[in-house]
């Protein structure tokens, strides 16, 4: 194995959130960390936070058995491994273990597992922390994802599982709050603005970019705007693959699975009151944070990033 591989401890990425952002970052770990002697991969973290959809990039056409279109392959192929001979078996198997077990034993879902993988297969094992404990030997790459993505090479002084699933359960919230707080200031802003708008990430929070030049609307007032529409704790629910509903409206969203459920469940918002210029990419931020902290966070980046003047 590759003694770059090997040496490898923990790596942290923030988690994107559209769909297109986080095909991309599974196609860059794949690429990156990624064995051909990996033959458990071992994935946590909760409904909403990307995971199928990082898989999906990560290993591109594999067919998963429990998608996000609610298709479910029966009878699942983990489990018919007798039933496959010649050149056209499968190499690579994936299991939901969480949804799984609403159906098959934990045990059986070990047994077979451990049966792949003693045939020289690759298993993608989608709540691995809960299966764990039944096996006796860790994943070979063991991915987290909640506000950021963590992927780590365990070895014999781990980590162990539970601290990845520590991790990132409590990180995702911020991501879920970050995201629908971003969209309601997009909802929000003109239109022009909205659809030249760039995305990008900051912890606890977002970053919307805009190329050419500085957008005219009020930071001020757009942070009223979108806490007032918090206080009414608006439904947010999927609607389509690029769609969500805000309220009774329509928004295009190309992450749309990854929300708090209503506004009120917003903690926290806060903008910073000018658009950061980045020199490098020649665009204007628009930073929003969400949490307790937001005021500390925000009066941190605007000390780091003295305002520059044009004229």
């Amino acid at each position: 194995m590759n003694s770059s591989l090997t040496g490898h401890i923990l790596t942290s990425y923030y988690a994107p959130r559209g769909r297109s952002r986080i095909f991309e970052l599974g196609i860059h770990l794949a690429q990156q960390y990624l064995s051909p002697f990996d033959l458990i991969i071992g994935v946590i973290g909760e409904a909403g936070s990307g995971k199928s959809a990082l898989i999906k990039g990560m290993f591109p056409g594999l067919e998963l058995t429990n998608d996000d279109d609610g298709v479910n392959v029966r009878p699942l192929p983990l489990l018919d491994q007798d039933l496959e001979h010649g050149f056209f078996t499968p190499h690579t198997y994936h299991v939901d273990i969480r949804f799984e077990t609403g159906f098959t034993s934990m045990n059986r879902l070990a047994d077979a597992i451990l049966e792949a993988v003693s045939r020289g297969k690759r298993v993608i094992i989608e709540h691995f922390d809960l299966v764990y404990p039944m096996l006796g030997r860790n994943a070979d790459l063991l991915i987290g994802v909640g506000e950021q993505i963590l992927i780590t090479r365990p070895n014999l002084f781990g980590p162990e599982p539970k601290e990845i699933y520590d991790a990132v359960y409590h990180s995702l919230p911020y991501r879920l709050m970050a995201h629908t707080a971003e969209d309601l200031c997009e909802f929000l802003m003109p239109k022009e603005d909205m659809e030249r708008c760039e995305h990008s990430d900051v912890r606890h929070g977002f970053i919307l970019a805009f190329p050419d030049h500085e957008p005219s609307f009020d930071l001020r007032e757009m942070e009223k705007k979108v806490n007032d529409m918090i206080a009414e704790a608006l439904p947010v629910t999927y609607l389509d693959e690029s769609h969500i509903t805000i309220g009774e409206h329509k928004h295009f969203c190309t992450g749309p699975r990854t929300h708090v459920r209503n506004t009120g469940q917003i903690k926290g918002f806060h903008l910073l009151y000018r658009f950061l210029y980045d020199q490098k990419t020649k665009r204007y931020l628009m930073v929003g944070c969400v949490g307790d902290s937001s005021p500390e966070r925000l009066a941190k980046l605007d000390e780091l990033n003295p305002c520059i003047r044009f004229d």
